[in-house]
């Protein structure tokens, strides 16, 4: 495993654990997942030196914290351990009430990043971080993050904390480039971290599916990214990845998080089904990448135009309609 530079009390994996998965209805994987693989995933994380693991209040309605905070039980001291702050009425003390409820169910008594969610259009952050500051001061929270800020939000974010904002979890993958162009940039110059979620585009990066092979679950089968024409249009982007896969007897998806987790400043927090895709994620910390495996990676990316908002509508409820 390799691990960000960033100074903070445990060190933070470049490949983390996303954890949306657990005890989530809409993934279809069932209650011996919960109940057993779950924590079978985290376990043998956790051997594999895997210390990023990433939960939500909103996860499975607190469900996902709970299976979490269980799974670490006994090794809290090699854990970052950050969830998040969905904000609705972000509100001082609805911050500070919340927190504690994140860390009661999460089974700790200290959150290492604190995040928020997403950006509150009605509510400052000169608000919500007037209840990050007391969590800070008592050690409840040890980093405060934000997620899906604009480089601006979040630069404004850090100005209302008074401290660094240390993290911006955003959408970062193959489809999804565009964080590259500032937010990355900026932690690299200011000593801060994105957070790459969906490194896989839910799956999409991964070479299991094309038209013949759609996928089952509802989070996949609702996305207009994995409508037939859609893949067929990913053809050239997929045949990149392969290729630079074969170079280096590596797996499409272990190419695709090791081009986004390439700049110092990022770590991703792709979710697993199962151990076995796990261990396959955690691999592609060690592969190193070529200045130009990944910008031929990134030019096939930026000719890949998906139908996705409203003009994907007709062809996702004729997918419905025929399942």
């Amino acid at each position: 495993m390799r691990y960000l530079t960033v100074d903070t009390a445990t060190k933070i994996s470049k490949i983390g654990l996303g954890t949306w998965q657990f005890g989530s209805g809409e993934w279809g994987y069932g209650k011996p997942y919960a109940d057993q693989e779950a924590k079978a995933i985290v376990r043998r994380a956790l051997e594999l030196g895997v210390t990023l693991f990433d939960t939500a209040e909103i996860y499975g309605m607190g469900r996902s914290e709970r299976i979490l905070g269980e799974a670490i039980s006994g090794h809290r001291d090699r854990v970052f351990l950050a969830t998040k702050l969905f904000p609705l009425a972000p509100l001082p003390p609805v911050v500070e009430q919340r927190a504690v409820a994140s860390a009661n169910r999460l089974g700790v008594s200290r959150l290492d990043l604190y995040q928020v969610h997403q950006p509150n259009p009605l509510v400052r952050d000169s608000i919500i971080m007037r209840g990050m500051r007391p969590l800070q001061r008592i050690g409840l929270v040890g980093e405060v993050g934000v997620s899906n800020y604009s480089l601006d939000r979040w630069r404004a974010a850090e100005k209302a904390l008074g401290a660094r904002v240390l993290s911006n979890q955003v959408r970062y993958n193959l489809v999804a480039p565009s964080p590259a162009d500032g937010l990355i940039r900026y932690a690299e110059q200011a000593g801060r971290v994105v957070i790459a979620y969906s490194p896989l585009a839910q799956g999409f990066l991964s070479g299991r599916y094309d038209r013949a092979v759609r996928p089952q679950n509802r989070v996949r089968a609702y996305s207009a990214l994995f409508l037939p024409g859609n893949l067929d249009r990913a053809g050239e982007l997929f045949r990149v990845v392969r290729e630079v896969a074969q170079a280096h007897d590596a797996t499409p998806a272990q190419v695709a998080l090791a081009w986004a987790i390439r700049s110092p400043a990022v770590a991703a927090i792709p979710g697993a089904s199962s151990v076995e895709q796990l261990e396959s994620n955690v691999a592609a910390a060690e592969i190193d990448l070529s200045d130009d495996e990944w910008q031929a990676l990134r030019d096939a990316s930026a000719r890949f135009h998906p139908v996705t908002g409203p003009a994907a509508l007709p062809a996702l409820l004729r997918a419905r309609v025929g399942r």
